[in-house]
């Protein structure tokens, strides 16, 4: 298993704790984000990795690229194409916690922001 030990703030506006993100394995990563109550993350998308969010607890209004934004909740995935501006707003009292899946593996070199 591949983890860091401690959860970490990431420039995106949201914690992160990587559970999986090793260059043994390129094709996937896996990290649980957390959105404390009231924030919204900074717009960003992401070079050359698809990413998927997997709403593990909270809730949510998540704006991926043309479409409408949509609310979500526990139990909603997300689905966000590579290149394709992105952010997610908590809208509950509680941190809104998900898993972040990328395919390839999330490098920092493919974030960008804006």
């Amino acid at each position: 298993m591949t983890r860091n030990q401690a959860e970490y703030f990431f420039e995106e506006g949201c914690f992160i704790l990587e559970l999986l993100n090793d260059p043994a394995e390129p094709d996937l990563s896996i990290a649980r984000a957390r959105v404390p109550a009231g924030t919204t993350t900074h717009w960003h998308r992401l070079q050359g990795t698809r990413e998927r969010y997997l709403i593990l607890q909270g809730k949510g209004r998540v704006e991926v690229g043309d479409d409408a934004p949509c609310n979500v909740t526990v139990g909603d995935m997300v689905n966000i194409p590579p290149m394709t501006l992105q952010r997610i707003s908590n809208t509950d009292t509680e941190d809104l916690i998900f898993l972040a899946i990328c395919s390839p593996r999330f490098q920092r070199q493919n974030y960008l922001s804006g």
